[in-house]
């Protein structure tokens, strides 16, 4: 059975970051895990045992998952030109457990989890600028 060959004349990436993946070529099994902790601060305090994922169930948690549909399909292709052809792919980034693929896959697995935390100062309900 012939594949489909992807022929590409030119490809500009900007960035590639936190396990993303640009492949060229076909590929058995890609698998990719990227794990974040985003935090924002208003005050520059910092804790010497920040950065435990463990503390964070999101990092821990099954991933629910549609349960695989068992289905007899008979079908078939008939490729008259195998081949992709692309003049110009222009991509600004790919980022966190992401994948530019130029060919063929047979297994991809992809997984990004992020927890964002806002830590801010205390609010004073009676402020002077309230005119209170």
């Amino acid at each position: 059975m012939l594949q489909r060959i992807t022929c590409v004349d030119h490809i500009k990436i900007d960035s590639v970051s936190f396990s993303s993946i640009f492949q060229i070529g076909d590929s058995e099994q890609i698998q990719a895990i990227s794990r974040a902790l985003a935090l924002q601060r208003e005050a520059e305090i910092f804790f010497d045992n920040e950065g435990n994922f463990n503390a964070f169930p999101i990092f821990s948690e099954a991933i629910p998952f549609q349960p695989a549909v068992e289905e007899n399909v008979t079908f078939s292709t008939h490729n008259i030109n195998p081949v992709l052809k692309v003049r110009n792919i222009d991509i600004l980034g790919a980022s966190s457990s992401s994948v530019v693929h130029l060919g063929n896959s047979r297994n991809i697995d992809m997984e990004a989890r992020v927890k964002h935390i806002r830590q801010l100062l205390p609010r004073n309900n009676m402020s002077s600028e309230d005119g209170i």
